[in-house]
């Protein structure tokens, strides 16, 4: 296999567990997962590169039902709290119902595959996953 490449720039992928990372601004600590010119909390400029935690919390979720053709449905899309981080991405390896998705929740990073092309190069793309089997309900 010819490698692994993100699908977004902020999840890395390189040394012992994958992780996310995020633009913290220097003046008021906002954090960011995309380039940012100024910061939108304090207009200030300069941000520096910080590692955000790979296990968190659920704060909010839907379970959508209906998407774009091709999108397999139903899946949970979800908001954890990492940290103190918000992190939006889909709850992966759970069942896509209420009984077993629950504000609360507690998940962790996870990667999963995307596609491959002609030369071998894996994209790779991230979720969240139930920590535990109690975090399934």
């Amino acid at each position: 296999m010819a490698g692994r490449i993100p699908l977004v720039d902020y999840l890395v992928l390189d040394g012992d567990e994958p992780h996310l990372v995020a633009q913290e601004c220097t003046n008021c600590s906002a954090r960011f997962f995309d380039r940012r010119n100024a910061c939108a909390n304090c207009f200030a400029s300069e941000f520096t590169t910080v590692p955000i935690p790979t296990e968190g919390t659920v704060r909010a979720f839907t379970i959508v039902a209906f998407a774009a053709p091709g999108i397999p449905t139903p899946f949970v899309a979800a908001v954890v709290d990492c940290g103190g981080t918000q992190v939006r991405a889909n709850l992966v390896n759970v069942e896509p119902d209420p009984e077993h998705v629950h504000d609360g929740m507690r998940v962790r990073l996870t990667t999963q595959s995307i596609g491959t092309d002609t030369e071998g190069t894996e994209a790779m793309g991230f979720g969240f996953e139930p920590l535990t089997k109690e975090d399934r309900r």
